[in-house]
């Protein structure tokens, strides 16, 4: 009975994402934010609903990649839970897409006026491209789950 609930698999994955570089998360989505706006006002076409999706997207990207890249840092808790998310990556995935889709939901809603379901389908979407490159580059990580033990 090696099974464990969906509850306990988004608790591996917050564990996992305990020790995650989140200053520079931050930082690096606000800065991709700043640029990609920036750009678009340079160009004419300055899409502040689009700038802050790809700022919100990259922010947890990093995040998820930061906690998983160095797995045999932080207390026993952590390590065990980096592991865990390090063999199962598309579970482990979930839990960022979902973040992007929970932060993502308020801009498409009020900056895009969309409404309510356009709002959310738009959110889905980015949540669904974070899942697919967090689940793809967590999974080109596996070795490090093999040299942390």
């Amino acid at each position: 009975m090696n099974e464990i609930s969906r509850r306990d698999e988004v608790s591996l994955s917050g564990a996992a994402l305990r020790g995650a570089p989140w200053k520079a998360a931050a930082i690096g989505g606000g800065v991709v934010t700043a640029a990609s706006f920036g750009m678009g006002l340079l160009t004419g076409g300055g899409d502040l609903v689009w700038a802050l999706g790809l700022g919100i997207s990259l922010f947890a990207l990093i995040a998820a990649i930061g906690a998983v890249s160095k797995p045999e840092v932080g207390d026993r808790v952590t390590r065990q839970a980096r592991i865990w998310s390090l063999r199962h990556p598309w579970k482990f995935a979930l839990l960022p897409a979902g973040i992007t889709a929970v932060l993502d939901y308020p801009v498409q809603l009020v900056l895009d006026g969309e409404g309510v379901f356009g709002s959310a389908v738009h959110a889905l979407w980015h949540g669904a491209l974070v899942y697919l490159i967090a689940g793809i580059l967590t999974l080109t990580m596996q070795g490090r789950a093999r040299s942390a033990r």
